[in-house]
């Protein structure tokens, strides 16, 4: 059982063309282990695409404080790719166009990454794998050839980034807003590879707006974010009580009185 622990992060935000810097992490803490679901809802800019950035590695996201420990070791010395080797998949809302990389080429070349040199992954395992999971996500196989998002539609590279995750396993999956913009059908795919992926190897952190995607992939446990922190915790319940009641509603349970910023 892997852990992925966050310790009262504070993160500033990095504008290179202004040279100017803004705090938009102040104080975060969340302890999760494989075989859990954690989403993480919150309005818009209280920093919740900062917070999946952060726990990449991504550049322009500064710790000022605190800590990301992932199995006891600190991460926050880290690239991105000895992150991604560790066992850490971030999922972006806007995935990245690769020309000349096929995505065949692309999940062979990140599974490969993540295993020792006398045992990468024969040609034929690849098949095997690949096709079980192009037919789980009802993706057509004309898809691996194709290079990675290059001119495909919002819906696609969605499936994509599931596809990738499923063939690539990791530890933890950071999903962020991955039912942006899907119809009830395409959801419903996504929803079903991540689903496929739940067990004591797996754990993921899912970012989303909205109460219809944790129908479909229910949450062991639900956080809140405002302002920079996470300000309530609890089960799935606390998904459906904001639906019913909204962030207003909250905001006056807890007595908060705070300010959104960019995410």
């Amino acid at each position: 059982m892997a852990e992925l622990l966050i310790k009262e992060l504070h993160v500033e935000v990095t504008d290179e063309e202004k040279k100017t810097s803004k705090e938009i992490l102040k104080g975060v803490n969340l302890e999760m282990k494989t075989g859990e679901i954690h989403a993480i809802m919150g309005p818009n800019g209280t920093g919740k695409s900062t917070l999946s950035q952060t726990i990449m590695g991504q550049k322009n996201y500064h710790v000022t404080h605190g800590d990301i420990l992932l199995d006891g070791q600190s991460i926050l010395d880290m690239p991105v790719d000895e992150r991604a080797r560790k066992g850490l998949f971030l999922a972006m809302q806007y995935p990245a166009e690769i020309q000349g990389v096929t995505n065949a080429e692309f999940l062979r070349a990140a599974i490969n990454a993540r295993r020792p040199e006398n045992n990468k992954i024969s040609v034929m395992d690849f098949i095997k794998e690949l096709d079980k999971n192009l037919e789980l996500l009802d993706m057509s196989e004309a898809m691996t050839e194709r290079y990675l998002n290059e001119g495909f539609s919002g819906g696609e590279k969605k499936r994509n980034e599931i596809l990738q995750l499923l063939m690539i396993k990791p530890s933890f999956a950071l999903l962020d807003e991955i039912d942006s913009g899907l119809d009830i059908d395409a959801l419903k795919v996504v929803s079903k590879g991540v689903n496929s992926m739940r067990g004591d190897n797996f754990g993921a952190l899912i970012i989303t707006h909205y109460q219809r995607l944790l129908n479909y992939i229910k949450p062991d446990v639900v956080h809140i974010m405002m302002d920079g922190r996470i300000v309530k915790t609890g089960d799935a319940q606390l998904a459906q009580k904001l639906e019913d009641e909204g962030y207003a509603g909250l905001r006056d349970e807890l007595g908060l009185d705070v300010n959104l910023i960019d995410d």
